[in-house]
């Protein structure tokens, strides 16, 4: 089995933002009672693979527990997995919740690497998409973690917001670059059904950009961003040499993930299961001896094949032609030989040591390309 990552969802924020689809809830109450029932998880899949060099604890606001908690909740992984030595231990939070405490828990539980969910450093979109932290607190985040010893800092941005300009957006990119974190997500607003900014789009009380500007903000945040010294290794996601996410590159390399927690995605390689998206429900399962997984999904080499196409894509790295072949039984440069030279002759993707690689216009249009 190739190196696998370990992945638990805290599925609990203070206040929904206005744009997410991610599952949480604001019933802090059931925390203590999700924390046993999270135990009694990790007991069941306790032998599942020998080792993880991975673990990512997201959410949710993971920073919504208290210290102690989220101690625990380490303490209680490492009890019951092999996290091997120099693993990549990351922890997702929100700058109102980044106190000293917090940090200086989180560095002498071993955490080595922190995604801060800024968003932007404006205060107007940041009361506009529903964030509760303010600009100043996201640069007081950053400052922090590094004074606690924090080595690895990763933020999370997004643009295409309804009312931002492009100059607007370099600003925070700007002011991103000169806090000098390790590793930056810049996403695209997608916004998800049932939520208040879906709703507000329903009514016409909102739009997003057009397609063409949101091309401009793609390539705006590549170009500066790469003035900076930041590669651009996935579509959204840029680093310093060396600070590319270990744990995420898992799920576009296709490596197994166990993932813990309400709504929780796993991937054993053939099979992808997902957990009920119900803190209640997960609760009720596991204090009832079942497991709380929701659904299965049997993968058979084709769904592997076109998901493997889809998320090298997606990546500077590309696709193994070698690799691709060897594991999904596919030589792409003959039998899609057309289809591959079309997308040559366009700069959409260039072949490189054998590598089939996206060009930046191909990474702007990246999902596409998995159709050749």
């Amino acid at each position: 089995m190739r190196s696998p990552g370990l992945y638990i969802h805290v599925p609990f924020c203070l206040s929904k933002c206005h744009y997410c689809g991610f599952y949480s809830t604001t019933q802090t109450s059931l925390i203590e009672g999700y924390l046993a029932a999270l135990c009694r998880e990790m007991d069941h899949y306790k032998n599942w693979v020998a080792t993880f060099d991975t673990f990512y604890i997201g959410g949710g606001t993971p920073s919504v527990l208290s210290p102690r908690q989220i101690a625990s909740l380490i303490r209680d992984a490492r009890k019951n997995f092999s996290i091997s030595e120099g693993a990549e231990i990351t922890v997702e939070t929100n700058p109102a919740d980044t106190t000293d405490d917090l940090l200086q828990v989180l560095y002498e539980s071993g955490v080595n690497r922190l995604s801060i969910g800024v968003q932007s450093f404006n205060d107007d979109l940041l009361a506009f998409l529903g964030r509760r932290h303010r600009a100043g607190q996201a640069k007081t985040a950053v400052k922090s973690a590094k004074e606690a010893g924090f080595e690895n800092v990763s933020l999370d941005l997004i643009y295409g917001i309804p009312g931002q300009d492009i100059r607007g957006w370099e600003k925070t990119l700007q002011q991103a670059v000169w806090l000098h974190p390790e590793h930056l997500s810049c996403y695209q607003l997608t916004v998800e059904e049932g939520t208040p900014m879906a709703c507000a789009m329903a009514k016409g009380e909102i739009t997003l950009p057009d397609e063409q500007l949101q091309a401009e903000f793609f390539f705006c945040t590549a170009e500066l961003l790469e003035k900076a010294g930041y590669l651009q290794y996935e579509v959204s996601n840029f680093a310093l040499p060396g600070r590319e996410s270990r744990h995420n590159q898992k799920y576009w390399n296709h490596n197994p993930s166990l993932g813990l927690g309400p709504s929780a995605h796993s991937f054993s390689g053939t099979e992808r299961y997902w957990n009920h998206a119900a803190v209640r429900t997960y609760i009720e399962e596991l204090t009832a001896g079942r497991l709380p997984v929701a659904q299965r999904e049997a993968l058979d080499p084709e769904k592997l094949r076109l998901e493997a196409l889809f998320l090298g894509f997606r990546t500077r790295r590309g696709i193994c032609l070698e690799e691709f072949c060897v594991r999904y039984g596919q030589d792409l440069l003959k039998e899609k030989k057309t289809a591959i030279d079309q997308l040559i002759a366009g700069g959409f993707v260039k072949l490189s040591r054998g590598f089939l690689k996206p060009t930046r216009q191909g990474l702007a249009v990246a999902d596409s390309l998995a159709l050749i």
